[in-house]
């Protein structure tokens, strides 16, 4: 069994830090050895019989084998690229497969946000296996606090701590990328898209464009917003003041010919949509453009 792991002892500066790092490690277990190794604390060693309870979350991501996780929710088998969530003062075991063995990867956390963390990552006790496959990122990440907590440089707790939620963006960065993979809809939007950018100086009637591929507009406003961010009518509002703000620094446009240009109703209504997206008024940008 090849092993490199750390536990921390956490002081008061750390927890106010609200989500910090109690234990890193990675560990390699070959075919038919006996798991897990003695070389951790009390407080972390359990056997299959026993099982365990920690006081913190862990999430061990699995990079090579297979094995098998309980919990009081049920048994769940554990592949290849698969992260293992293991809540707070929940009883659990886990175990590679004796024929394949397996490389683990785990930190230990814990802190008042971490539960909101797990929240965004959409697992639960009943749901406690996270599959995103093999991925170099997700590895860096460990490596990276691996060596942050092995250096004891200054704060090296709080970039550490910085580290792991970077993790978790790229988990859920991940489960979002899975979500729209083969998603005819994703390039019906980007169409979209580009159809909006091209007529970005005309009004558009977003009902006709959900016409035009067979769509009704409640359900292409919904899909729209899902793969962007923004309604269509935001969408096309935004790249309007974008263009607006071109117009003003690289034409000798008044604010009010910008404004009718790109089809506003009023430099009133042109100035307030432009503030609120861009945190200044289009004169204070006209003001800074060409002579």
């Amino acid at each position: 069994m090849n092993s490199h792991i750390k536990y921390l002892t956490i002081g008061d500066e750390e927890k106010k830090w609200d989500i910090y790092i109690n234990a890193i490690g990675n560990t390699k277990v070959t075919k038919n050895e006996v798991y897990p190794s003695k070389k951790h604390p009390s407080s972390y060693y359990f056997t299959w019989n026993n099982g365990r309870i920690l006081s913190e979350f862990q999430l061990n991501y699995i990079t090579q084998g297979k094995g098998t996780f309980e919990n009081k929710h049920g048994t769940f088998e554990v592949e290849e690229g698969n992260f293992i969530v293991i809540f707070p003062n929940e009883w659990h075991r886990y175990k590679p497969d004796e024929e394949t063995g397996w490389t683990e990867n785990y930190i230990g956390f814990k802190g008042g946000i971490a539960e909101h963390f797990m929240s965004i990552l959409g697992v639960s006790h009943s749901k406690p296996i996270i599959n995103s496959g093999r991925k170099e990122q997700f590895i860096e990440c460990y490596t990276k606090i691996f060596d942050l907590i092995e250096s004891e440089s200054p704060s090296f707790q709080l970039v550490s701590s910085g580290e792991l939620i970077r993790l978790f963006g790229l988990i859920v960065a991940n489960q979002k990328e899975d979500e729209l993979k083969g998603d005819k809809i994703a390039d019906t939007i980007d169409k979209v898209k580009f159809i909006i950018r091209d007529k970005v100086e005309t009004d558009i009637v977003m009902q006709d464009i959900a016409s035009d591929f067979n769509m009704g507009y409640s359900y292409f406003r919904k899909m729209f917003k899902k793969h962007t961010g923004v309604s269509p009518k935001q969408y096309h509002l935004q790249l309007k003041v974008i263009r607006a703000k071109e117009l003003l620094l690289n034409t000798n446009k008044s604010v009010k010919e910008v404004c009718f240009d790109l089809g506003f109703q009023s430099t009133s209504y042109f100035s307030r949509i432009f503030k609120q997206k861009m945190g200044v008024t289009p004169v204070h940008v006209k003001d800074m453009g060409i002579d």
